[in-house]
C-alpha cells in the first residue's frame, strides 16, 4: 500500500480505487445506527480533510472506533473513492484503522471541535497549529519563505548566513538583549562597579542582534548582490499588535545601486510574492476570505496590479497637516511618523502602498548616505495598508569621512566600527540595501491583525513559555 498525505490525494496524484495509507488526526467523528461511523481525518498537508468510512465488521469496530474523539491520532488503511457526499470530493472506504495515540479526557482537550479565539489560542500555542487558521498561517508562511529564496535565487543574490551574537548595535541605539555566561548571582566586577566583562565567554559586551545589515554590507562589498533571513531580536517592551521580541526579518544589499533602483526591487519582489500566494494558495485564501477577511482577494489583486505611490518625507508632513484627520500625536516637520500617521497615508489618502523617502537625518541611523542638502537622508519606508511600515532602508553612506561625522554627531565610537569603515577605506562602492519584517508581510498577506498569531511561538514582554 501507497502512504499518501491528503495533499497528493486533492493533487490528484492518487488515483481513485487505489489502495493506500494515511496518517493524522481525527477532527470529528459520527457513527450510524445502521453500522457505520464517519471519521474525518486531517493531517495539516493542506486544508482538506477527508471523510473516513468506517464499517462495523472492522475487528476493532466497537473496542476502539466508537470510543474515538477529536485529537486522536490514527494509521487509515482503505481504497480511495468518490465521495456521494456534497461537503467532499474523496473518501476512504476504510479496510483497517490504528489507533495511534489517545487523548487522555476528552473533555480537557485544549483544542475541542467549537471554535476558540485567537486569544485563547495563544495560551495554547502547542496544539493550535491542529486548528483551521494556524494551519493556513502556517502554510502561506512557508511558501512565501520558500517563494523568497527563489525570487532572489533567479535575482542573482547570494544568501548570507549574519551573526546572531554581535558586539555592535546596528540601529546605534535601542534596548538589546544582552548575551553572557557570567554568573548572574556573582557578577564579576571592575575597580570601577562595572561589569568586567573580559570575563565573559566572548571578551566583551555581547547582544543578540537587532540587524544583520553591517555584517551583509561586507559580503555586498565583495559579492555584490547578498541577503541574510533570518531571527532578529529587539528589547523593547511594546505590546503592540505589529512588534515581537523575536521575529524573522530579509536584509537585501545590493552594490552598484542607488535608493531608487533598491526601492523598485523592494516593489518587485512583493509583487511576485502576493501574485504567487494568490495562484497556488487558493484553498488556503479561500478560508481567509470566509472567516478573516472578505475583502483578500480584491486587497492582494490591487497589491499587485497598482503602482506603489512614491513621496519625500516634506510631502508625507504637508499632507498629514492639511488633512482634517484628528491624530493623537501633533504633525510638524520633524517628527518621527508613527502607525497612525503611516495608515492614514495608506489606507485613506492614497488608498495604496506608499515609499517615503528623504526623511530628516536626525530620524535615521548613521549608516544612511547624507544628501546634498545635509539635512536630510537618502532613506525609504515602505508602507501597506493595514500594516504601516513593512520596508525600511536606504542607500548606504559610503564616503568615510561623512559616515565618520555622522558617527560622532551620534555619539558612537568609530574604534567600535573599524572594520565597517574598511569597508569604506578599500574599494568604496554606491550601495543599497532593505530590511523586512517578514511576519508583517504574513500578516499584510492573510490580514491576520495581531503578529502574534502569526508566528508558531511569540516571543513578547512577559512570554517566552513555550
Amino acid at each position: 500500500m501507497n502512504t499518501v498525505s491528503i495533499s497528493k490525494i486533492y493533487q490528484n496524484d492518487t488515483m481513485l480505487n487505489d489502495s493506500i495509507t494515511i496518517s493524522g488526526w481525527v477532527k470529528s467523528r459520527r457513527s450510524s445506527k445502521s453500522g457505520f461511523s464517519f471519521i474525518t481525518v486531517y493531517d495539516g498537508s493542506c486544508f482538506h480533510a477527508i471523510q473516513v468510512i468506517a464499517n462495523n465488521t472492522l475487528y476493532n469496530y466497537y473496542k476502539e472506533i466508537l470510543r474515538l474523539t477529536v485529537g486522536c491520532s490514527v494509521l487509515i488503511k482503505g481504497d480511495l473513492i468518490l465521495s456521494i457526499g456534497r461537503k467532499q470530493e474523496y473518501e476512504i472506504k476504510a479496510t483497517e484503522i490504528q489507533v495511534l495515540g489517545w487523548v487522555d479526557n476528552p473533555d480537557t482537550y485544549p483544542i475541542s471541535a467549537k471554535k476558540h479565539s485567537l486569544e485563547y489560542l495563544r495560551e495554547v500555542a502547542h496544539l493550535r497549529g491542529r486548528t483551521n487558521l494556524i494551519g493556513v498561517i502556517v502554510r502561506i508562511r512557508n511558501y512565501v519563505f520558500q517563494l523568497l529564496h527563489k525570487f532572489l535565487n533567479k535575482k542573482g543574490y547570494y544568501w548570507i548566513p549574519t551573526p546572531i551574537i554581535t558586539s555592535l548595535n546596528t540601529e546605534g541605539a535601542g534596548e538589546m538583549f544582552n548575551v553572557s555566561t557570567l554568573n548572574m548571582k556573582n557578577i564579576p566586577k571592575n575597580d570601577n562597579g562595572s561589569v568586567d566583562f573580559k570575563k565573559d565567554f566572548f571578551g566583551k559586551e555581547s547582544f543578540l542582534t537587532v540587524s544583520g545589515q553591517l555584517n551583509l554590507e561586507s559580503y555586498a562589498c565583495s559579492l555584490s548582490k547578498v541577503y541574510t533571513f533570518g531571527p532578529t531580536f529587539r528589547a523593547e517592551n511594546s505590546n503592540t499588535v505589529r512588534h515581537l521580541a523575536e521575529f524573522w526579518m530579509l536584509e537585501i544589499e545590493s552594490s552598484f545601486l542607488n535608493l531608487h533602483e533598491i526601492s523598485k526591487f523592494s516593489e518587485e519582489m512583493l509583487k511576485y510574492i502576493c501574485k504567487r500566494v494568490l495562484k497556488n494558495c487558493t484553498t488556503d485564501i479561500k478560508f481567509l476570505k470566509n472567516y478573516i477577511d472578505s475583502d483578500i482577494i480584491n486587497r492582494l489583486e490591487k497589491f499587485v496590479s497598482l503602482d506603489f505611490i512614491r513621496i519625500k518625507y516634506t510631502e508625507a508632513i504637508n499632507i498629514l497637516i492639511s488633512s482634517q484627520n484628528k491624530f493623537d500625536k501633533i504633525i510638524y516637520s520633524g517628527i518621527d511618523l508613527n502607525a497612525e500617521h503611516e495608515r492614514f497615508l495608506v489606507e485613506k489618502h492614497f488608498k495604496r502602498p506608499v515609499i517615503i523617502t528623504d526623511y530628516p537625518k536626525e530620524l535615521k541611523a548613521f549608516y544612511m548616505r547624507l544628501n546634498d542638502d545635509k539635512k536630510t537622508v537618502s532613506a525609504m519606508d515602505l508602507l501597506v495598508p493595514g500594516i504601516g511600515e513593512l520596508i525600511g532602508g536606504s542607500q548606504r553612506e559610503e564616503r568615510i569621512e561623512i559616515l565618520d561625522l555622522r558617527l560622532l554627531e551620534l555619539g558612537l565610537k568609530k574604534e567600535d566600527y573599524w572594520w565597517y569603515r574598511d569597508l569604506r577605506r578599500y574599494g568604496t562602492v554606491q550601495h543599497s540595501g532593505f530590511g523586512m519584517g517578514f511576519e508583517r508581510f504574513i500578516a499584510y498577506i492573510t490580514g491576520v491583525s495581531n503578529i502574534r498569531d502569526i508566528t508558531p511561538f511569540p516571543r513578547t514582554a512577559k512570554n517566552s513559555r513555550f
